[in-house]
């Protein structure tokens, strides 16, 4: 479970979103297909912005759902790049909560996506070097 004191990352989400009706199972829940496909398009935002071009999901390591998501509840979504190698990229994405009425935000999940940057032969092809950003 998230720690009562925990805060979001100070840095703009990549994805905002409000959890609706048709995002739901037939009990009512948010499905959790539907938040990893929200991770998953963040992280990809950053995988194509650091690589210059297309880049496929290869893995997804350790989602654990800490918290349920309901109907009306803004999910936000935030990643970003933390190594690279020759042609991989490991994005750290982690979801957060906030109904409507309240300025709380609660993590829902996190995980570490990896990519892979592919040409337009769909062949793997280099990427930049990892710059760590200014403190």
């Amino acid at each position: 479970m998230a720690r009562v004191d925990e805060q979001p990352p100070v840095d703009s989400p990549a994805v905002r979103v409000i959890a609706m009706p048709a995002d739901t199972n037939p009990y009512g829940d948010i499905f959790g297909g539907w938040l990893m496909s929200l991770m998953d398009s963040a992280a990809g935002s950053v995988a194509a912005r650091h690589s210059h071009g297309r880049a496929v999901t290869i893995a997804v390591e350790g989602m654990t759902f800490l918290r349920p998501v309901v109907v009306g509840d803004e999910v936000s979504v935030f990643a970003k790049l933390v190594s690279v190698g020759r042609t991989s990229m490991k994005i750290e994405v982690e979801a957060w909560r906030r109904t409507r009425h309240d300025d709380r935000s609660y993590r829902v999940t996190k995980a570490t996506f990896a990519f892979v940057a592919i040409g337009e032969d769909r062949q793997p092809r280099s990427v930049p070097p990892f710059t760590a950003p200014a403190a």
